[in-house]
């Protein structure tokens, strides 16, 4: 993992799983930035339902007015969902892979 790009006081966030567990980081490598750790998780940031509604209303508000794009990588016919699993767990994925239903 590089730290290079990290700001003097900045903040690594680790953050993944999708694809196999995020490996051990030695948290000394920040001493000489004075840095923060942080590993968080969805259910700490919507711990209640309105929350969620709330969140996920201003995402599908960023994406209606073109403030978020997001990257579809491919799309398999959901016959084909077992591909699709092999797909990701081969790490192939560079955007969202979809399933035609």
């Amino acid at each position: 993992i590089s730290i290079g790009c990290l700001a003097h006081r900045g903040i690594f966030i680790s953050f993944g799983n999708a694809s196999g567990a995020v490996p051990a980081f030695p948290v000394l490598r920040l001493i000489g930035k004075s840095a923060y750790v942080t590993r968080p998780k969805l259910l700490d940031y919507t711990t209640t339902r309105e929350e969620l509604v709330s969140r996920a209303d201003e995402i599908f508000g960023w994406l209606k007015d073109g403030k978020l794009n997001v990257s579809v990588d491919t799309t398999f016919p959901l016959d084909q969902a077992a591909e699709g699993h092999l797909y990701l767990e081969a790490g192939k994925s560079k955007g969202k892979v979809l399933y035609a239903i």
